[in-house]
């Protein structure tokens, strides 16, 4: 159905019932679905069958393997921390430190601590939060500016610094293709991810800076509404940072190793694999040298955020399925021919990063953005001869500006708890500053295209 307009019929459904259902889920596995009964030729119980083969066939994949069981584990690593009271002790050695004076050093703080932890974005956001909120109110500045500094760093970094979840989750829709050099592919859209460097350089200007525009000049101070609950324990900071430095220089070795030097040659499944399971080793031998919890407590606060993790995980699962039904649909052939035909050259990245854009702000996510979109991004780009790391960056900005900017992400949602702001202010406040990241970026994915 390579050359059949119906073959945009799967991922159109995955975009109208994520929109009508709110569910990332059930949205991918009914156009999986589609998908493979278009493919068995409007055979229904074939399709079904070829739906379970091709998710079962997710696991016939080592590097598959790899990224779903860094996924599951970055879970424990996370709810260790914050169960052993890891976070605490760091929260309390910044305390100690006194680099807070004045209003200028309080907004760097969330910022700085956004752009640092970026293994992951909740507890990203909650360290953020829990050691600035205090702070924002002795300086008479709003929660609302704390959520906004909050979510324009944590997410956007996590998509720029990518040894964390997002990177092994986007590797993994790229490993699809039997690209020569996937993690160079990976490495090559942070240049170009123009709404993610922006969102942060924007961050760091308004906290540096102090000014803010539109509704955020009117928030109001001291709004604190919901406070986020962390353990009670209070561990030294070295407890954090320490697994922290192992998952990124463990990563970043590896790729070394398995790239005979070029990290962009290296494998990044099993890099981050074995990066996981060291520093999650090394944070449960920490935990024990400083008799923080017993083993059997470790044991079941790893369940727990594993347990945590299964929802996203059966999203990862899901999403490379659809990405090879739809591959072997040949959805992305046909997009690609009819914008090569239709859309001029400079137009493709812009038009790519608006569509991420709406989805997931109607959507709410920016993972099911990705899955849909990639497959289609990366056949555009071998038919009209872009950098398959241009368009696939302009996917990756499209689904983050979108996530920023609607009310039902979850980012969104954590972040309005974890600076103890209300949701409709963080989001009201939020959505000019990424309307002008989003226009600029625009304008810069114009402009490249055409160099082209």
């Amino acid at each position: 159905m390579q050359d059949s307009v119906l073959s945009l019929l799967p991922p159109v459904v995955a975009i109208a019932i994520a929109i009508w259902r709110k569910s990332a889920l059930l949205a991918l596995l009914c156009a999986l679905v589609l998908c493979q009964i278009m493919v068995a030729k409007w055979q229904p119980l074939t399709g079904v069958v070829g739906s379970f083969e091709g998710l079962t066939a997710v696991f016939s994949s080592l590097g598959n393997v790899y990224i779903i069981t860094f996924s599951l584990l970055i879970g424990a690593l996370v709810k260790l921390m914050n169960a052993s009271g890891a976070v605490n002790g760091f929260i309390n050695h910044l305390s100690a430190l006194k680099l807070v004076r004045n209003s200028r050093q309080a907004s760097l703080l969330p910022t700085i601590i956004g752009t640092s932890i970026f293994t992951d974005t909740n507890l990203s956001m909650f360290t953020g939060g829990m050691a600035s909120q205090q702070l924002f109110d002795q300086h008479k500045m709003s929660r609302a500016r704390l959520a906004y500094l909050l979510d324009s760093t944590c997410a956007p970094i996590s998509i720029l610094i990518l040894v964390n979840g997002w990177g092994a989750y986007v590797l993994g829709l790229l490993d699809g293709y039997s690209f020569e050099d996937p993690v160079g592919i990976l490495i090559g859209t942070i240049g170009f991810n123009f709404y993610a460097i922006i969102a942060v350089a924007l961050a760091y200007y308004t906290a540096f800076s102090g000014k803010v525009y539109g509704p955020m000049k009117n928030a109001a101070v001291g709004n604190g509404l919901t406070q986020p609950e962390f353990s009670s324990r209070v561990a030294p900071a070295r407890v954090m940072w320490l697994p922290f430095i192992a998952l990124l220089g463990i990563t970043l070795a590896l790729l070394w190793v398995t790239g005979n030097g070029d990290i962009r040659r290296g494998s990044g499944s099993f890099s981050v694999f074995w990066a996981i399971i060291s520093a999650l080793v090394l944070l449960i031998a920490l935990i024990k040298l400083y008799h923080l919890m017993t083993m059997k407590e470790v044991i079941k606060i790893s369940i727990e955020g594993i347990r945590y993790m299964l929802l996203p995980v059966a999203i990862l699962v899901l999403s490379f399925a659809f990405g090879d039904a739809i591959k072997a649909l040949g959805t992305g052939i046909y997009v690609s021919q009819l914008m090569h035909v239709e859309v001029p050259l400079f137009l493709m990245a812009p038009i790519i990063f608006i569509a991420a854009a709406i989805m997931a702000f109607a959507t709410g996510t920016s993972w099911a953005t990705f899955a849909i979109l990639i497959p289609i991004a990366v056949p555009v780009a071998a038919q009209t001869g872009l950098p398959v790391h241009f368009l696939v960056a302009a996917v990756l900005g499209g689904g983050i500006f979108g996530d920023h900017a609607s009310p039902i992400s979850d980012t969104t949602v954590v972040a309005s708890i974890a600076s103890g702001c209300d949701h409709f202010e963080h989001v009201k406040t939020q959505l000019p500053y990424a309307l002008t990241a989003g226009a600029a970026t625009l304008v810069l994915y114009t402009l490249v295209g055409l160099s082209f």
